[in-house]
């Protein structure tokens, strides 16, 4: 058995304590065999930690050489790390791993441990290891690179009696090592924790001379040594080990039972007594990564309750879920911004200042309500006993919503929750969930809301596949768009948009991100819908919210914080076909949608009434001269592009460029519709011409929109190149 390549340590300097016999021998001469240098320490005392002999290491260091290796040897204890790892530095000048093993036993009954008893052993294995990494520290964080391992034992994981201060060392030695995993990780320090089951010194009147066989530290002595080199990106891992076989180690949590349902019930020990199975039921216990997973869960959990107690009184009315909330212009505010709002796009001002004689909530503010309740209440226990809320199996498919009267700036607000239908879809469970919000002064209904939840993992009931109580989604007409709005999210667009409500920790948390598949926290599903509605009421309803009817999509890839977003739109009516893109992608994040408005109003740019000369004429002029120059060699272009030029964002002329007819003149087309169509400033019209704006960058930029065919718009890079020496 082996690799093909070797592996080397060949200019590394290895520090192993305790090394002068049973593992930590096994180690020194395996690390040197493989080019390392080795430091060989070991006091020479007892099991028990009394005496001292320089013999035992010195032979080490001798069988090392004798191999044709490098070593030397150090007799300091390990409360002396400084010393150790001077003994490196002097001799090799560098020092890359610290293979932390030096050990001794005081076996007593909890009752008769001594503070001798403790002490000693508590010096030796924790802080003995803390004094020799911390000595080694500033050199692995210089030349941004070390290897670390603690020893611990399975008397530190499950105890063990007579051995209350040595499992209390071990067992501290795997914090240690967790934190030092943590705090070395970006410096390419990696710190890890080997289980080691073998015969040394410390069991030689122990085993029996045919186990002792069987567990030689020579077949540990391997997994040790790889732990420890460069190409080994293991970070933060209990590694176990014995008798030539070697597996990782876990600490895992049940998923627990919420105790109370908001921060202003009390707990009593009874309410605990209650709970106490599902609180104990390891059948769906999960491993946590890191303090920050289980943080983020618990200040999840706490902002949920806090949340119903400042905001909700949440109760069973006639067997339906309600979720009763009060909200004012500063929620819907923090809404707006958290879909893209911007004062900066005149058609959203009205959402963004209370005080705006048309102040106005988006239309999609309810959304917000079905996440919001999801997360902290057990509606889909009736339909699945055994399901454990976990953020990264929770998948949004698709959502609806419906308004009934214009909403409220501000208000209390009541929605009712009920599962409509349960589908089963082979390894997940589909879940057709409806909401109802009414005004709790009038009763009135304001808005219907449909939610497609997906929960990976929970299928194989043999359910139904399909329901006729799910409101579907529509293909776009078969044609090019008829208009496209282009815009860019924020980089800090997730952690705006949770803060109205959907706390789900996969948005802002990158080991829960890193957990459900993702490079990195992404944007909500809802937060992309707002974009896109808030796109079709910029082109086809002058921003009115009053003249939104509806809406429906499906969710179907994340979109990244940052991303630039493209919502292309098809008119029918007063039915708004839409489908939203990733720019520079071709799968839809956003597909099958459509909004319904009650009217719509669509506005072309105007041409500049005046006449008024621009710059970009000359662009065109030159243009012109080019396309008549060339109408044969033009016309395989055979397309139609709509030039709209803007003078301070105020539509100032209008160009056709008739590739089909081989013409170009100022206005709009005279027979067909145009391919595409390209909005910009005057300016910048005159930059692209001369080589100065990049297109593709203009068009990342903002400062380039453009509709219809999107493709055909790299045709004109030739025709721009052609004129430019005329301009």
């Amino acid at each position: 058995m082996g690799g093909s390549e070797e592996l080397r340590f060949d200019g590394r300097v290895v520090i192993v304590t305790g090394a002068g016999a049973g593992l930590g021998r096994a180690y020194a001469l395996l690390f040197a065999s493989k080019g390392a240098s080795v430091v060989v320490n070991d006091l020479g005392g007892s099991r028990h930690g009394d005496g001292s002999n320089s013999k035992i290491a010195d032979a080490v260091v001798n069988e090392i050489r004798k191999s044709g290796g490098k070593a030397v040897a150090n007799y300091d204890s390990v409360l002396d790390g400084a010393k150790i790892v001077k003994t490196a530095i002097d001799a090799f000048g560098r020092v890359d791993v610290v293979v932390n093993n030096a050990g001794i036993l005081r076996d007593k009954s909890f009752a008769k441990i001594s503070d001798t008893d403790w002490d000693l052993v508590q010096n030796v294995h924790l802080k003995g290891a803390f004094k020799t990494t911390q000595a080694a520290w500033p050199y692995f964080l210089k030349q941004r690179y070390g290897r670390v391992i603690m020893t611990s034992s399975n008397s530190g994981l499950y105890g063990n009696f007579g051995q209350a201060n040595y499992s209390a060392a071990k067992m501290g030695l795997v914090g240690l090592a967790n934190t030092l995993a943590i705090e070395g990780n970006s410096k390419n320090i990696y710190t890890n924790v080997i289980i080691p089951t073998a015969a040394s010194r410390l069991t030689e009147d122990i085993l029996p001379p045919d186990l002792r066989e069987l567990l030689k530290p020579e077949l540990i002595a391997p997994v040790v040594v790889w732990l420890c080199h460069e190409k080994c990106m293991e970070n933060g891992s209990i590694i176990e080990s014995a008798s030539g076989w070697a597996g990782k180690y876990h600490m895992i949590r049940s998923s627990g039972s919420i105790l109370r349902q908001n921060l202003t019930d009390e707990i009593t020990p009874e309410d605990v007594e209650k709970r106490w199975s599902a609180i104990t039921d390891m059948s769906s216990a999960k491993h946590f990564d890191s303090l920050g997973e289980v943080s983020a869960q618990l200040i999840n959990l706490a902002e949920n309750m806090k949340s119903e107690t400042k905001s909700s009184e949440r109760s069973e009315l006639e067997g339906k879920h309600v979720y009763k909330h009060s909200y004012n212009s500063r929620d819907t505010i923090l809404y707006a911004l958290g879909v893209g709002a911007s004062i900066q796009i005149p058609a959203d001002f009205r959402y963004l200042y209370e005080h705006d004689s048309n102040f106005a909530v988006l239309p999609t503010f309810y959304v917000i309500y079905g996440p919001i309740y999801l997360m902290s209440n057990t509606l889909l226990d009736t339909y699945l006993p055994n399901f454990q809320m976990d953020p990264t199996k929770i998948l949004h498919g698709e959502q609806y919503i419906e308004i009934y009267k214009p909403l409220p700036t501000e208000a209390t607000v009541e929605t009712e929750f009920k599962i409509l239908d349960v589908l089963d879809k082979g390894k997940s469970a589909v879940f057709v969930l409806q909401y109802e919000t009414f005004d709790t002064s009038t009763r009135e209904k304001l808005a219907m809301c449909q939610m497609i939840i997906l929960v990976r993992g929970a299928g194989g009931f043999q359910g139904k596949r399909t329901s006729a109580k799910s409101i579907p989604v529509i293909d776009p007409p078969n044609r090019h768009p008829d208009a496209s709005v282009v815009q860019k999210t924020s980089y800090d667009q997730a952690t705006l948009y949770r803060l109205s409500g959907d706390m789900n920790p996969l948005h802002i948390d990158s080991n829960i991100a890193t957990m459900a598949g993702f490079e990195r926290p992404i944007v909500h599903g809802l937060c992309s819908l707002g974009f896109a509605v808030r796109h079709v009421l910029q082109t086809y309803a002058d921003g009115d919210p009053n003249l939104f009817k509806a809406i429906k999509t499906r969710f179907v890839k994340p979109v990244l914080p940052g991303q630039t977003l493209r919502t292309d739109m098809w008119k029918e009516g007063n039915r708004i076909h839409f489908q939203t893109y990733i720019t520079g992608e071709n799968t839809p994040v956003l597909s099958g949608g459509y909004v319904d408005l009650k009217d719509t109003i669509f506005k072309q740019p105007s041409v500049n009434s005046d006449n008024q000369p621009l710059e970009s004429d000359a662009v065109f002029k030159a243009l012109d001269d080019y396309v008549k120059a060339n109408t044969d060699k033009v016309k395989k272009i055979n397309a139609i592009f709509l030039y709209h030029i803007l003078l301070k964002s105020k539509p100032q002329a209008t160009w056709t460029l008739d590739l089909k007819k081989g013409e170009v003149y100022r206005g709009m087309p005279k027979s067909g519709n145009a391919d595409t169509t390209l909005t910009l400033e005057d300016v910048d019209m005159v930059q692209m011409a001369l080589g100065k704006l990049n297109p593709q960058t203009a068009f990342m930029q903002n400062k380039l929109k453009i509709s219809g065919n999107i493709m055909l718009a790299q045709k004109l890079k030739s025709l721009m190149e052609a004129g430019k020496s005329k301009l």
